[in-house]
């Protein structure tokens, strides 16, 4: 399986000084050191070498095709300039709903409201009481002077995590009944459902209407008849990011997600590459005292074992969404993560980059996990990809 290299480094655990971290950075050559902190856990420091990694849509197609995830440094930063007044308003949008402010009231108002008001009829807002997580639910329906031509979109607001010093939220663009969804059986709502999030958030060009990122996306998928749908505009904040998880949707080829303001550490890899570090990490023998505090519970260890050690059920595991000792190898054992990206599986997106995410199917999808790494809240998009043809 071809990977495309890694120019991040892992330097030092979490317990090293912010000083010493950056004396290794340097005596190494590489950029200044940052912590790779979430949800109050860190798990080192990492820096990135001075060059970024090259672009080559052979590779980035292999990639594809191997489940791989494979980054485009720059890739669209020409386009930032233009559409940096929406950015900004957009992240003066995420201050005002982190701070408590009704989503629906600020969509009533400039510049929203202009925007969608030919197109769109905002029907109600509401809450789902049985989702923690959830901020607030907008509905509409598309429309064409009188008649209705798309309905009950949506466009879900909602925290990232439980975390209370974690602020990063998301805005994400469907139709149907949330939760329930079947976003490859309505082309024609998913398509509406695209063009609400152009009018609420119109950097989504940056992506959508990007004539080289097309192009490039043509070689990579082998044909220009794509749709770039399941829109979700994310605000990473200081502690937040995203756990290993995977993109899956019916009828998706996979996600492009491209970072617009501030920067973002990544891990991602195919999903048998995942497996294939699970197992040689937990059967190293000098990781048995990492396991015994990582998991001090002797169920919940015998729980890794027996899960990690028979592939099929490793596999079904990650699919689980409760498989607690699963969830804290992968999201909170410092060793772990500098094992990954001693592989080779460490990225970090500035502005302007991208990065696929291949999304084939349970077995073949690239893995990932998120964290923010400035002081502040940054913005990115991430669009789902379907094939039109």
């Amino acid at each position: 399986m071809r990977m495309q290299q890694s120019h991040v480094t892992y330097l030092a655990g979490p317990g090293t000084s912010a000083d010493q971290a950056t004396l290794m950075a340097q005596q190494q050559g590489l950029n200044p050191p940052m912590l790779l902190k979430r949800r109050g856990t860190a798990l080192g420091w990492i820096a990135a070498g001075h060059a970024a990694p090259a672009i080559d849509a052979h590779e980035a197609a292999a990639a594809w095709a191997d489940a791989g995830a494979y980054v485009l440094p720059g890739f669209v930063r020409a386009q930032l300039d233009s559409q940096q007044g929406h950015i900004e308003a957009s992240l003066r949008l995420f201050e005002r709903v982190a701070a408590g402010a009704e989503v629906a009231e600020l969509f009533e108002q400039p510049p929203y409201r202009e925007r969608t008001a030919a197109q769109f009829e905002m029907l109600a807002a509401c809450q789902d009481e049985g989702d923690d997580q959830e901020i607030e639910t907008i509905e509409y329906d598309a429309v064409a002077g009188d008649e209705v031509v798309a309905e009950n979109l949506w466009c879900k607001a909602s925290w990232l995590s439980f975390e209370e010093d974690d602020a990063s939220l998301r805005f994400r663009f469907s139709f149907g009944m949330v939760g329930y969804e079947d976003v490859a059986a309505d082309p024609v709502r998913q398509d509406y459902a695209a063009r609400l999030t152009e009018a609420l958030f119109p950097e989504s060009a940056i992506i959508s209407a990007n004539p080289a990122l097309e192009a490039f996306m043509g070689r990579v998928l082998g044909t220009t008849q794509l749709a770039y749908v399941e829109r979700i505009i994310y605000f990473n904040a200081p502690n937040g990011g995203a756990q290993f998880h995977q993109d899956i949707e019916r009828g998706h080829l996979g996600v492009v997600f491209a970072q617009l303001h501030g920067r973002t550490a990544w891990l991602a890899c195919a999903k048998t590459q995942l497996m294939d570090e699970i197992q040689a990490f937990i059967n190293q023998p000098r990781h048995q005292a990492v396991l015994d505090r990582l998991l001090p519970d002797d169920a919940v260890r015998r729980q890794l074992n027996d899960t990690a050690n028979h592939r099929e059920q490793l596999n079904r595991g990650l699919d689980e969404r409760d498989h607690e000792a699963l969830e804290l190898l992968l999201n909170r054992c410092p060793e772990f993560c500098r094992q990954l990206m001693d592989k080779g599986y460490g990225y970090i997106l500035h502005p302007g980059d991208i990065i696929l995410l291949p999304q084939q199917d349970l077995n073949a999808c690239a893995w990932h996990t998120v964290f923010c790494l400035d002081d502040f809240p940054g913005e990115s998009l991430s669009f789902a990809v379907r094939s039109t043809a």
